[in-house]
């Protein structure tokens, strides 16, 4: 049994959440085109009849120009450390650029295997121009492979998963194999609402925003959901809520049709937005209702 730990790294948009959702099969990691999207570590867990490899999604590492960007590359520069192998992806449609390179400096001295994935290579029409892009990236470091794949269409997946064994040691599973990640159905839950409220609002709504399910109550084929959707001024909650609450209603459809899809039920979802102007309020109120962000 091949079993171990892969970290996803990469720029902010270059398709690690879509490659993890796309390995898993479902829906596991919000995506969008903005950078920051994915805030928290999430491991989703691949099973077959002879592997297990747990997936680290990590956040995009980018240059911070706020508290949350600096935060979000700390979690991802720590997420690589103790794995046994490290997907590198770039956007090979946009090319390697310095973000690329800087994230290359950062990540090649920890002595564990390298795969460079070319992500987005569907955009690519020239065969030609893919090769040439290829044959240029092989000296920039000694990868333990180099992999062009769409993580979009699902190209070169099961290539990818067979590559991946090959870096992994024989021990037994870590996980139990009906378990698909170490964070909770409520954290995901709420991500898919935090997810719409970003694909939605554009960027008039900053990644300040978060949300956190309040209420969810199981029954045989539907489940109660209550989200509260959290922001630091209070024209950002216009914003959210929208006229006549019209962009607040279908953020709600939006994020209901993913819940649904995931749990397998009919999803009878409840949002609302209250504004908490600082951190500290944040906390206090979540102390007192007993939140957890990924809980």
């Amino acid at each position: 049994m091949k079993c171990g730990f892969v970290s996803l790294v990469g720029r902010p948009n270059v398709g690690k959440s879509t490659l993890l959702n796309s390995i898993l099969e479902m829906k596991l990691a919000i995506t969008s085109d903005k950078a920051g999207t994915t805030r928290n570590i999430i491991n989703g867990i691949y099973n077959d009849s002879n592997s297990q490899i747990i997936f680290v999604d990590t956040p995009g590492i980018h240059k911070p120009n706020h508290k949350l960007g600096n935060l979000l590359n700390k979690k991802a520069y720590h997420n690589t450390d103790g794995v046994d192998l490290l997907l590198f992806l770039v956007d090979i449609a946009k090319g390697f650029g310095k973000g690329d390179q800087f994230i290359l400096n950062k990540i090649k001295d920890k002595n564990i295997p390298i795969i460079l994935i070319l992500n987005k290579i569907d955009k690519i029409k020239d065969k030609t121009e893919l090769l040439e892009k290829i044959n240029n990236l092989k000296d920039l470091y000694d990868f333990a492979e180099i992999i062009p794949l769409s993580a979009l269409n699902g190209e070169m997946k099961t290539e990818l998963i067979e590559t991946i064994k090959k870096y992994l040691d024989e021990q037994d599973r870590i996980y139990s194999e009906d378990e698909l990640t170490n964070v909770s159905t409520k954290f995901i839950m709420s991500e898919f609402v935090r997810e719409k409220i970003l694909e939605l609002t554009k960027d008039e709504i900053p990644h300040s925003v978060t949300c956190y399910v309040e209420s969810y109550k199981e029954e045989l084929n539907l489940v109660h959901i209550q989200v509260l959707i959290v922001v630091d001024r209070d024209n950002l909650k216009k914003i959210i809520i929208g006229k006549n609450g019209s962009m607040l209603k279908q953020i709600g459809t939006m994020a209901r049709r993913d819940m649904e899809q995931f749990l397998g039920k009919k999803v009878y979802l409840e949002t609302y937005v209250k504004t908490l102007k600082n951190w500290r309020d944040q906390e206090k109120y979540f102390e007192e209702l007993g939140l957890e962000e990924n809980e």
